[in-house]
């Protein structure tokens, strides 16, 4: 067993469990979301690793307004068809969104909308692998495993209609 390393972290919308596996992140969670991994109290080790401090230092920038793209190793637990879903998500950019039938389109599987929504919604890294820019085809929000509000606000911080300054920083008008 790959020991992993634990350790959580206060985000603008609420506590993260990041996760580690070697030197690469294996998942990122709100606490209170919907798949959250049942972790057993040997497999818990919450100490800083370099991914982990660098994760909580991109998704600072991120929530700041600062970075539109993360540069972080990845190893998320899944399937092949669920890694090729979180893999075309990766490619959304930000401030843009798609629909689960256009993921669905793009990975191979037109009518497999249904199963891209599910792979969506078991992705172990929120926000880094970004869940929240897939919509219904009607283009409404549906679902969202760490809930409709974060989704909105994750949403409408990508448009540059909500900047959230963590401690006392400012939002650079400036991304990365």
């Amino acid at each position: 067993m790959k020991i992993i390393h634990y350790q959580r972290w206060e985000s603008p919308l609420g506590t993260m469990i990041l996760a580690a596996r070697d030197d690469s992140l294996a998942g990122l969670w709100f606490h209170d979301q919907k798949y959250f991994p049942i972790i057993t109290p040997e497999e818990w080790w919450e100490e800083p690793t370099p991914v982990l401090t660098e994760t909580q230092q991109q998704l600072s920038a991120y929530f700041a307004g600062r970075l539109r793209h993360f540069d972080l190793p990845l190893d998320p637990a899944g399937t092949e068809f669920q890694r090729s879903v979180w893999n075309a998500l990766i490619a959304v950019p930000y401030g843009d969104t798609t629909t689960y039938g256009g993921l669905a389109k793009q990975i191979g599987l037109p009518k497999g909308a249904h199963a891209v929504g599910s792979a969506v919604g078991r992705n172990p890294i929120s926000v880094i692998v970004p869940c929240h820019r897939a919509l219904g085809s009607d283009g409404k929000l549906h679902g969202y495993a760490g809930g409709l509000a974060r989704k909105t606000q994750l949403l409408d911080l990508e448009q540059g209609q909500l900047l959230i300054p963590l401690d006392g920083e400012s939002a650079s008008d400036d991304p990365e």
